[in-house]
């Protein structure tokens, strides 16, 4: 089996992870996690969160991958114990002393080693492969070459990042945020220092440390055929949109490469969701060589937060055809928009009259969150969504 697994920076995150096609999700608990500035969850929310996917028949991973320095020991042991006790399906874990602390309490949670670990060798994988580790997330920076002699050589189980953005340091080894801002990005406070613009001394130019987006879309049927066994999304703190349109895509995507069925033109189309969701470009990275110029922000970019999401379903009458939607995003009549959803052939529909909570006829949705109504056809089910209009595609077949 592949895995596609998504972040889930809260709850309702991981609903909506798992009701677009994750078969499994990971998440951050209020302490040792690197997203603090995500919402995480308490241990109630966790049980709460594995008690939801494993009646979905899903899989949660508990991220524990800060860099510890002694005084964020304090707890540790206590909390290792209550994951166990809720029956969670993997530490993610960065430093040794979570992997030992693991085996020492003899708790029976399989161990995954954190992209934070930097492993691009066989012999590193052997090495944690002693200490207990099942799965290795391997370094952002890793080569088909690189993923193909770990897996043939050492037959552990891999992931690896297949979306997401990047960090400008090696395997988001940075002390960058710690020196600028006094956060330290490898105990979950970075203050993103690579997404800032700096000033090249007297000119007007803004300089950028910024790579680009990572997007392996024309990769995955490789990955598959090396032996890759979990794909992985990054995004714990995006949002609901972004991810359900991610983990669709590659869910769809993952789908017709095994069962043989992808159409010539479906990956580009694919692409074209994946780039339009998001604000940064975003290419493969390191998988087929090495970043150049192409791959990397240097003297400018534009990143224009994405008002594409317009709104969200909440209920459809079938009697008189009429969708309730909640809105996100300004929307008018005469616009032309399109639905999709986690079990839904995605339509497109031009809007021709808009009713508000009173059932009056209006000509826009403006307000943020307001609830209005459509007339659709087709039947709508809660948690489909509702998106600008981008493209065609059968332009792409």
């Amino acid at each position: 089996m592949i895995e596609l697994l998504a972040p889930a920076g809260d709850l309702e995150r991981l609903k909506f992870a798992i009701l677009y096609g994750a078969d499994a999700v990971y998440i951050g608990g209020s302490e040792f996690s690197l997203r603090a500035n995500a919402k995480n969850f308490s241990l109630e929310e966790i049980k709460e969160a594995v008690s939801y996917a494993h009646e979905k028949q899903k899989l949660v991973y508990v991220a524990v991958n800060i860099v510890f320095h002694d005084e964020d020991l304090d707890g540790l042991e206590d909390y290792l114990k209550s994951l166990a006790e809720i029956k969670v399906d993997g530490i993610i874990a960065s430093d040794i002393v979570v992997v030992k602390k693991i085996k020492e309490l003899k708790l029976d949670i399989p161990i995954c080693l954190s992209t934070q670990a930097s492993v691009l060798n066989a012999r590193a994988v052997r090495f944690w492969q002693k200490l207990g580790v099942k799965r290795i997330v391997l370094a952002r920076e890793a080569s088909r070459e690189d993923i193909k002699r770990i897996k043939d050589e050492t037959g552990i189980e891999i992931e690896t990042f297949i979306h997401g953005a990047m960090c400008t340091s090696f395997s988001g080894k940075c002390v960058l945020s710690n020196y600028m801002t006094n956060r330290d990005s490898n105990r979950g406070g970075c203050a993103q220092v690579c997404r800032w613009n700096f000033n090249l001394g007297d000119s007007n130019q803004d300089f950028f440390i910024t790579p680009k987006d990572l997007n392996m879309i024309p990769f995955i049927k490789d990955e598959i055929e090396i032996g890759v066994n979990s794909f992985k999304i990054e995004g714990r703190m995006r949002s609901i949109y972004y991810i359900a349109t991610v983990v669709l895509t590659y869910r769809l995507l993952i789908d017709k490469i095994l069962n043989n069925t992808l159409k010539k033109g479906e990956e580009k189309y694919y692409l074209a969701l994946l780039n339009r969701c998001a604000n940064r470009e975003s290419t493969p990275q390191f998988y087929d060589k090495l970043p150049g110029v192409n791959e990397q922000y240097f003297l400018g970019r534009d990143e224009v937060s994405n008002q594409d999401f317009l709104g969200l379903v909440l209920e459809y009458d079938e009697k008189n055809k009429m969708a309730t939607i909640e809105q996100r995003n300004y929307f008018a009549v005469g616009d032309t928009v399109e639905f999709f959803g986690y079990d839904l052939e995605t339509f497109s529909l031009t809007i021709h009259n808009i009713y508000n909570d009173v059932d009056e006829e209006i000509r826009v949705a403006r307000h943020p969150r307001m609830i209005v109504k459509l007339k659709v056809d087709y039947k709508l089910k809660p948690n489909y969504m509702m998106r600008l209009k981008m493209f065609d595609k059968k332009d792409f077949l």
